[in-house]
């Protein structure tokens, strides 16, 4: 078999933290090959299955399971962009996704907050997502936006078009937001459109992105297949996010996790790429070790640093942009 010769290539540049060796590099890599071509992937997505057949999957319709050749895997890492434009509303906010600059964003997904005038706990509402979307466009540390808290007191089935209204209309930077679902993700679109003055101009200055996460291990769940080949059909860059749990939904090893992890995300990938190639895509990971003894994500670990480090490394092997849980 032919192998790509530029998939793989790691630029060597400046000082860094090196959690793996190139060796090792490469044997995850390998290993990330193996299980997509003899485990593959779950997609609840009838849809998602039509697209990977055509674009040179082994489907196994029954099981809605996807299996992906080692070539077909590596065509849709070298087609998509090593460089993503994030523009802002105001300019003087766009960013560039590329080797060596690192950026900054907050938090995202909080569904509480501490009120800051009564100190009560409570559920978050649409207008707290306005207010976060106001605080980071103050904070010259933040380089983008990510929806930080969602709107609580709206109807679940329109829930993320509150948020999209909220954040875009309080933010000159670039944001970035899970949309729900397909339907709800080309609304959101539209909405982004509009502020831009149509599509082709939201497409030269794309001034939002979309973020859907697998479920560990190995599938993903038709709202995720939907957002994926949506913004892939739209022109806009999609952060394909894994959340793996290394002792809980992915193995215990730092090794082990980062397989279950980047089998995830170049999934992710290659959807996204057979929909649209050469889709702008983000190697995203909150992927961190479970606490055994609270069963929950230990975010803000040693082990979600190491673990993410190992990440950025991986998205450098690749040539991907990259967006990162912090320890």
């Amino acid at each position: 078999m032919k192998r790509k010769l530029d998939v793989g290539k790691k630029p060597k540049a400046g000082l860094g933290f090196q959690v793996f060796t190139e060796d090792e590099l490469y044997d995850i890599h390998m290993a990330t090959l193996e299980v997509l071509e003899r485990t593959g992937l779950f997609f609840d997505d009838e849809e998602a299955l039509e697209v990977l057949d055509g674009g040179g999957a082994v489907i196994d319709k029954k099981n809605r399971v996807a299996k992906f050749p080692a070539q077909m895997v590596e065509d849709a890492i070298e087609s998509a962009p090593s460089t993503i434009l994030l523009a802002g509303r105001n300019p003087k906010h766009d960013y560039a996704m590329e080797r060596n600059r690192v950026g900054f964003t907050n938090f995202g997904e909080g569904v509480h907050i501490n009120d800051l005038y009564t100190g009560e706990l409570r559920g978050t509402t649409k207008a707290d997502v306005a207010a976060s979307a106001l605080i980071c466009d103050y904070l010259s540390e933040i380089d983008v936006y990510e929806r930080a808290v969602g709107a609580g007191d709206m109807p679940p089935q329109t829930v993320q078009l509150h948020n999209a209204e909220a954040w875009l209309t309080n933010t000159s930077k670039h944001g970035f937001m899970g949309p729900g679902n397909g339907y709800l993700a080309q609304k959101i679109v539209d909405m982004a459109a509009a502020i831009a003055g149509g599509r082709d101009k939201l497409q030269q200055r794309p001034i939002i992105s979309f973020i859907t996460c697998p479920v560990s291990p190995l599938k993903f769940i038709k709202d995720s297949c939907e957002i994926i080949m949506e913004t892939a059909r739209a022109g806009l860059a999609i952060n394909v996010l894994s959340m793996a749990m290394a002792g809980g939904s992915s193995p215990v090893t730092l090794a082990g996790t980062l397989v279950d992890h980047n089998a995830e995300v170049l999934g992710g990938l290659v959807l996204s790429q057979c929909t649209r190639k050469g889709t702008k895509f983000i190697y995203g990971s909150s992927t961190t070790a479970m606490d055994l003894r609270w069963a929950t994500a230990s975010v803000g670990s040693p082990e979600c640093a190491l673990i993410n480090a190992a990440v950025a490394q991986m998205s450098i092997y690749y040539l991907l942009p990259s967006w990162v849980a912090g320890g």
